[in-house]
Order: structure tokens, then C-alpha cells, then sequence
């Protein structure tokens, strides 16, 4: 029984192990609900995944089952999030306790409750309990924003700190953060002003299904404006948390930070103003502009810091030498690798697609472009979710061979499929619809073999994962004393300054 108490604790006391659940929710979500697309429509596995576990499936209510899905999984990505940001940032130990405790019964009930709702019959209780669960989400989030305010004294840094901060010593990458929690706290508000509206001149809809609508409604704009903004403030949140990770600091850093800051207000600005302005979408790319040269401040730093370790024996490396060391590790190489990747099958696409709209893409079938759309906003998060395994897997120890396995894998099959997602919703510039089969055929049996082996590579981290649990002393065990000790390490301080802080008080009374 105390063997079952202190697992408990790790896994619901502890940032790792709140961690832990979270990935492990995503991971069974995805695991359920992918069977229900794709192809396992055409093998015939979503009527037995919707018969063994009595799913009721409307088809008339797909895309509101769809909307849910995303949210549920959305808020739990954002739930990871926090708690590695409420672990490597600087904050008083009771904040960390309540930021955690409250989004991880945010998330959850927001999780349980939104599936039951959207696929297991409408029970409306399940759906105001879903709210609640957002609710709570929400609400993490402003404690969070208290916590991160940047302008605290205890949080300022000295003059030759090598993070950038401003002359008084505000140290602008914890005010980055800060700006993307406010932003985010902005942007979800927006979201559910106009799901306060459902049923009330507000429809369901999915935002690829109007992109060829010359009118589209305010409601209706909003959501295509909550959808821009969300997603890129996760992405933004993980650059944030990998350049912590990697002690991002020094010339680059000075240079990331304002970009980065400024970068997520201005993206931010044109995204909501997507309502009202036409011109929102210059906005958009002069923000994405900021964001993406802060991004790339990162990668420049984190891979020459690693060519630099891994040469560090070696008087006059070549240019072979120096490649080994960059890829030497490939969890530390990863996050600045798929940023990298990204621009290729997501910035790119993007970017291209605006400039070419009316000349190209408005050409095409409503279908190829609706395609193209889908698969942007996939692979930005599919490349975000690799990003947050690789942090993860090496605050989990994986060391060696292992590391290099589950790394290597990790990049090469999620770009495989990232890359043939991209040939297939691009494929109409360079080959006839008539001649398209070909093309088709072998872009979506790379995509469903790299995306089918990533869910295996998981899936076999994650059974390490929970093996390791049982174990009386795996790496959790020590994980959770790390972590414990540096708890009571954190307390310690803060008693320490409250004394002197009430001796000094005392000191002046009796003065």
C-alpha cells in the first residue's frame, strides 16, 4: 500500500510525473481516436474500435466531434507545457503547487468529460463539466501570468548576467514568457466569447470548409483567428522551454529575446484583428517574421554550442568532425533540426501559398487546397509533439545507444512523413490529376508507415516508462527524491528570506 501511495505522489505530486500522465493521455487519445480516419477507415478497424467501446457516431456531428478532440488534446499539450515551464523557471513553491494542481484537474476533466459528450452520446452535464474543466485550464493560466511577472526584484538579473535583460536588470526571457502566457490567456478568451454564441448564431464549422466563402460572419472569423494564434503560441512556448533547456544565452540570446517578445504580440495582434482588418494577414507574416529570426538565433547558438563540446579535444577539427559532434546527440539536436525542417513543410508552404493564392492555388479543386491547409496545421503540431518527446526523453535519462535510437527514429520517421505529407498536398504543381495516382500511392504509404512507426516508437518509451514505475528503484524513484530535495531546498530559501525580510522590518520598528 505504500509502495501504491508513493507512485501516486510521483505521479501526481511531481512536475516529471504529471508530466508522465499527460504524454501517456495524449498518447492513448491518439492511440483510440486515430483509428477512426485514415486508413484505418478502409481496413476496417474504426467499426471495430466504434463497436467494441460503443461509440455513437453521427455523421451529420463529425465536425463537432472533431472541434472536441482537437481542444481535449490541445489543452493537455498545453498542460505539458506548464509544467515545464513551472519547473525551470524561478517561482515561489506554493505557486508551482497550485499552477499544477489546478491545470491538471483542468485538463482532465476537461478530457474525460469532452469525449464522453462528443462520443458517447450528447449528456449535457458531461459538457458543462467540460467547461469547467477549461474553465480551470484557464484559470492556471492567470496564476501562471502572476508567477512569470517579469518585473519582480527577486527575479531581476545583474548587469553581466549573459541572458538579455534591460538596463535594470528585467530579464526579457522570462518577460517572454510572460507575453505568450498573456497572449495565450487573450487568444483562448476570443475562442470562447465566440462558443459563448453556439446555437446562437454560431455554428459548427471547420475553417478549411470556408476558404473558398467570399462572406464569412465575425463569429466565424474569430474562430479562423483563434486557430492562427493557439497553435503558434505553443510553438512559441516550446522554442521558449528548449531554449531554457539548452542555457540559450550570450549575443544570440540578447538578439532572440526582443524579437521573440515583440514577434508574439505583433502575431498575436494580426491574428485576433483577422475580425475586422483585411490586411490582417501582413500582420500575421511581419510577426511570424520576428518569431522565426528568434527561432533561428536559437538554432545558430544551440548547434555551434554543440559542434564546440564535441570538438572540444580536438585542436583543428574538420568539417566531418565537426558534423559528428552536431549530430552526436540527437535529442539536443533535434529541437533546432525541426525548426529547421519546418520551413520546408510548414513556413514554406505557408509563405509560398499566400503570395501565389489567386495566381495558383485558387485554381486548383476546392479539395487540393483544403488539403494543403489541413496538412500545415498537422505537421506544425506533429513537429511541436516531437520537439516536447525529445525534452522529455532526456529529462527521462534515456542514455547510449537507446538515446540515439529513440532520437534518430524520433526525426527521421516523423520527417519521412512530414516530408511525403507535404509532396501530397503540393503534388497538383508538378503532376496532372490524371497522372496523380502514382504520386498519391507513395506519398500516402511513406505517410502512413513514418507516422504508424513513431506511434510504435512511443508506445514502446512509454511501456519503459510504466515497467519502470513498477520498479522499487527505477528512475522515477529518483526522479521523485531529485526533485523532493529541491523542493525542500526552494522552501528552505524562501523561509530563509522571509526572516530576514521580517528581521529587517523589526530592525527599523525598534530603530
Amino acid at each position: 500500500m505504500q509502495a501504491l501511495s508513493k507512485r501516486f505522489d510521483y505521479l501526481f505530486r511531481s512536475t516529471r510525473g504529471l508530466t508522465l500522465v499527460a504524454i501517456a493521455v495524449v498518447s492513448i487519445i491518439t492511440a483510440i481516436f486515430g483509428t477512426l480516419s485514415g486508413p484505418m477507415v478502409e481496413w476496417g478497424i474504426k467499426d471495430i474500435t466504434v463497436r467494441v467501446l460503443g461509440m455513437k457516431l453521427v455523421e451529420a456531428e463529425r465536425e463537432g466531434r472533431i472541434i472536441m478532440l482537437y481542444h481535449t488534446i490541445a489543452m493537455t499539450i498545453v498542460a505539458i507545457e506548464v509544467y515545464f515551464m513551472t519547473e525551470m523557471l524561478p517561482m515561489k513553491r506554493h505557486e508551482q503547487v497550485i499552477i499544477n494542481g489546478t491545470i491538471t484537474v483542468g485538463y482532465l476533466t476537461a478530457v474525460i468529460f469532452g469525449l464522453l459528450f462528443a462520443y458517447w452520446g450528447h449528456n449535457f452535464t458531461f459538457h458543462g463539466l467540460f467547461l469547467v474543466g477549461q474553465s480551470l485550464v484557464f484559470f492556471a493560466g492567470i496564476l501562471l501570468s502572476v508567477a512569470l511577472w517579469p518585473w519582480k526584484k527577486e527575479y531581476r538579473l545583474p548587469a553581466d548576467s549573459p541572458y538579455a535583460h534591460t538596463k535594470s536588470g528585467i530579464n526579457l526571457e522570462r518577460m517572454a514568457f510572460f507575453v505568450m502566457a498573456v497572449a495565450t490567456l487573450v487568444s483562448a478568451t476570443f475562442g470562447a466569447v465566440t462558443g459563448s454564441y453556439w446555437g446562437n448564431g454560431h455554428e459548427t464549422f471547420l475553417a478549411e470548409d470556408l476558404i473558398r466563402n467570399p462572406y464569412k460572419t465575425y463569429l466565424q472569423k474569430a474562430i479562423i483567428g483563434h486557430l492562427h494564434i493557439m497553435l503558434t503560441l505553443i510553438a512559441v512556448a516550446i522554442t521558449l522551454i528548449v531554449g531554457r533547456w539548452m542555457k540559450f544565452k550570450g549575443i544570440l540570446h540578447r538578439i532572440a529575446m526582443p524579437l521573440m517578445i515583440s514577434g508574439t504580440i505583433i502575431i498575436t495582434t494580426g491574428a485576433l484583428s483577422v475580425v475586422w482588418v483585411e490586411w490582417a494577414h501582413t500582420i500575421i507574416y511581419v510577426g511570424s517574421v520576428f518569431v522565426m529570426l528568434a527561432a533561428l538565433m536559437y538554432v545558430i547558438y544551440t548547434w555551434d554550442m554543440l559542434i564546440k563540446e564535441g570538438t572540444a579535444g580536438i585542436q583543428k577539427p574538420s568539417f566531418f568532425q565537426k558534423i559528428g559532434a552536431l549530430l552526436r546527440d540527437p535529442l539536443k539536436f533535434g529541437p533546432g533540426w525541426q525548426m529547421v525542417f519546418m520551413n520546408f513543410t510548414v513556413s514554406g508552404v505557408g509563405i509560398f501559398m499566400a503570395v501565389k493564392l489567386t495566381e495558383i492555388f485558387r485554381v486548383w479543386p476546392h479539395r487540393e487546397e483544403r488539403i494543403t491547409l489541413t496538412g500545415h496545421w498537422h505537421i506544425l503540431s506533429g513537429l511541436i509533439a516531437t520537439i516536447i518527446l525529445m525534452y522529455f526523453a532526456d529529462l527521462s535519462g534515456l542514455k547510449g545507444k537507446t538515446r540515439k535510437w529513440f532520437g534518430w527514429l524520433l526525426i527521421l520517421l516523423s520527417d519521412l512523413a512530414f516530408g511525403a505529407v507535404t509532396i501530397f498536398s503540393m503534388k497538383r504543381l508538378f503532376v496532372e490529376e490524371i497522372n496523380q495516382q502514382g504520386v498519391v500511392n507513395t506519398t500516402m504509404l511513406l505517410t502512413d508507415l513514418g507516422l504508424g512507426l513513431v506511434l510504435v516508437v512511443l508506445a514502446i518509451f512509454m511501456i519503459w516508462r510504466l515497467y519502470d514505475l513498477f520498479q522499487a528503484k527505477g528512475h522515477w524513484a529518483k526522479e521523485f527524491a531529485r526533485e523532493r530535495k529541491q523542493n525542500a531546498e526552494t522552501e528552505l530559501e524562501e523561509q530563509k528570506r522571509k526572516l530576514e525580510e521580517l528581521n529587517a522590518i523589526l530592525k527599523e520598528v525598534s530603530e
